[in-house]
This record gives C-alpha cells, structure tokens and sequence, in this order.
C-alpha cells in the first residue's frame, strides 16, 4: 500500500502533471517555453474571475502574500488585518515588518467572520485604514470567511480602502469572482487547488489598487510588480522562471477546459468535503470549523485521545498522511485535504482508517455499525460527482 496525501497542501497531482514533471529541463528565455508562458498568462485572470492582469511569483504562496501587501503599502499606513488563525497572524506580522500599523479584528479560532460585528469594529476604528486584509479560507482552521459580504461593508464605510484577500486555500477550489465582489487583491498558491508542487504564487490586483501600485513608497526588489509587469509585456518573467510547474499548469489549465470548466472543479471539490464531513458526523467525529469551507476539513482528536498520537499511527500504520494543528490547535485537529487527484477510492481509504485508528487507541469509540453506513452515505455521494478527470 502506498502512502496517501491528503493534506491541505500540498496535494496529490493528476498522472498527467507527474508526467510533465519528468521532462527534461528546458531553458526559460526559449521561444517554446514564452509560448507556454504567454498562454498560461492569458488564462490566470479568468480564475480571479477578473479583467486585470494577473502574475506568478516562483515563490511558496507567503512569497504571494508579501507581494500583495508591499505593492500597495507605504511605512506608516494603517492596516486592519482579521486575524482567525495561523496564516492571519502571519499577514498580520508581515504588515509590521514593513512599518505599517496594524489593528487586529480577533475573531475566536474556529469561528468565521460576523460581519455585523466586523462593520462596527471598522466604524469605531480611532484611524481609518488604508487596507483590510483577509484570508478567504484560514487555513489552519478550516473556516471559511464570508468575503462577499465584507467587501460591502469595507466599501460602503471607506470607499478607497484597499480589501486584499488571501486565497491560497480557496482560488480555484471555490467561487471567488475578484471583480464581481470588488476585491483589490487575491493570491493563491500552486500547491493547492491548482493541483501542483509547492513553488508558484499567484497575484492579482484591482484597477483601484493599480493606481497605488506606481506610487508606494515600501521597498521591494524581488516582488516589485512594475518590474514584473515589464517583463510579462515582453513574454518573458523579470527572474527566471519556474520552468517544470509553468509548463504543468498550462496542462492542468487545459485539462480544467476539457472538462468543463472551473465550475466542474468547484462541484467535485465540494462533494468530496460532504462526503467528508457528513460521513465523520455520522461516525460522530466532532469537526472544528463552524462555518467550514470546501478545501478542507479540521476533525477535533476525539475525548482522551492525543491528536498527535492519532495523526501519527494513521501515518505509520495506515499510510495516510494528514497535517495536525497548529499554535493553540497542535495536538487537538487532523486536518483532511478535500483539493487535487483524489479519487474515490483514496477518500473511502481516508475515511475508513479515521476511524479504525480511533478505535485502535481507544477499543469501541465507534460501532461498526456507524462506520459502515457512514461509509455506504460517502461512496454514494462521491459517486453523484466523478471526478473530472475520470467522467469521461
């Protein structure tokens, strides 16, 4: 039996990625290469779901996440970072390593953005900010954010604010039209939903945002978008370039096209986290997140039992390969990843050894009973929305 990925990134590959992955290296200034460059440019602002231009950065998504921010930020703004987990108080820590002031919206790990609360706290803000900052999809909980509505309130009460939003769990896994709900910013990552290795972000930016791009004062070289934006004129990235993933993308891109579109990733990425959820709730698993989002789920380590013990034998004997906790969490939660080459098969093995190594560390925590009709209601599931690459 081999190992199985399912972590919430990186994540298994399609064969066909694997394949492109195995090529010979090609140079990244050939004429072949700036077709397949060119081409993959072209498609990436219809992911954002947005008319503007979008970049990669040979970079982990973090790399994407400080070229968002710095582009448009000068020393000494006024940032309101919403802060619900791991990867929020990341953004929120880079922002005050490049001088800006930061006022962090807490919200209670587990929990999503009430946006009621959230409009107040902007009103009673003593300095207004220059730039919201969120994540879609906070990673190391599993929550999922209501964008949409935040972005109403950010314009209705400071119609120049910049919202920038970090999408690395959530671009391509789920709707997020950039323009459509009138976000400044969105990055996502390679390693997720675009079914690829670890090694390219991805930017995009509002026509609002743009007219602050030229004129911020906060230094950057690397991630200086001007200079990236020159050089994509040119067919070409300012540095070189991620050759072997540029050239997997293009085939996943493609390979989305053939089968429908985005929107049939979208569907097969949520029924892979109903079967998840609603078979681990029959089981009688507790899960974390409240207001879960599609890409993954974080299962609380069931009463008495130790959550890095658990993901450990799941690891060493079944196989399977989940991420824990984080800070506050490590030890309490196993997260599931619901993004990349999962098929069936590899959903019912995870489900089934949740269980069987609960049940290992501690004798009759759940019935048999339970866990084959929790089983029989996900394999039914997943069988109401094939995966893509194997409906035809």
């Amino acid at each position: 039996m081999n190992p199985l990925l399912m972590t919430p990134g990186p994540v298994p590959v399609p064969p066909e990625v694997l394949n492109v992955l195995a090529l010979p290296i090609e140079h990244h200034r050939t004429a072949a290469f700036q077709q397949c460059f060119e081409r993959v440019l072209g498609k990436l602002p219809a992911l954002f779901g947005t008319s503007q231009r979008a970049f990669m950065h040979v970079s982990t998504g973090s790399g994407g996440m400080e070229s968002l921010l710095v582009n448009v930020l000068n020393p000494g703004d006024r940032v309101a970072a919403v802060v619900s987990g791991k990867f929020g108080e990341r953004w929120a820590e880079m922002a005050e390593a490049y001088g800006a002031h930061v006022d962090r919206f807490e919200v209670p790990w587990g929990d999503a953005v009430d946006v009621n609360a959230f409009e107040l706290w902007l009103k009673n803000l003593a300095n207004k900010p220059h730039i919201v900052m969120s994540q879609a999809c906070e990673t190391s909980t599993a929550v999922l954010h209501p964008i949409e509505s935040m972005a109403k309130v950010i314009r209705q009460n400071h119609a120049d604010t910049l919202f920038l939003v970090d999408a690395i769990t959530a671009l391509g896994a789920l709707p997020l039209p950039m323009d459509a709900w009138d976000l400044d910013g969105v990055v996502g990552g390679s390693q997720k939903a675009f079914m690829l290795p670890t090694g390219l972000s991805f930017v995009a930016w509002s026509a609002r945002a743009w007219k602050k791009i030229p004129h911020a004062k906060t230094p950057r070289f690397y991630f200086d978008i001007r200079d990236e934006l020159t050089a994509n004129l040119r067919g070409e990235t300012n540095f070189s370039s991620g050759v072997p993933l540029v050239k997997a993308l293009d085939v996943v891109l493609s390979q989305i096209d053939s089968f429908g579109g985005i929107s049939a990733l979208y569907k097969r990425i949520d029924c892979v986290a109903r079967a998840t959820r609603n078979s681990l709730d029959a089981m009688g698993f507790c899960l974390l997140a409240r207001s879960p989002s599609p890409s993954l789920t974080a299962v609380c380590a069931p009463s008495g039992i130790d959550g890095a013990k658990w993901r450990g034998l799941l690891e060493s004997k079944y196989e399977l390969v989940l991420m824990g906790g984080q800070d506050r969490l490590k030890g309490k939660i196993v997260r599931l990843g619901h993004m990349g080459y999962i098929r069936d098969e590899d959903l019912m093995r995870a489900l089934a050894a949740l269980p069987n190594s609960v049940n290992e560390l501690n004798a009759g925590t759940i019935s048999t009973e339970k866990i084959t009709a929790a089983l029989a209601g996900a394999e039914a599931c997943l069988k109401s929305v094939p995966m893509p690459w194997l409906a035809g």
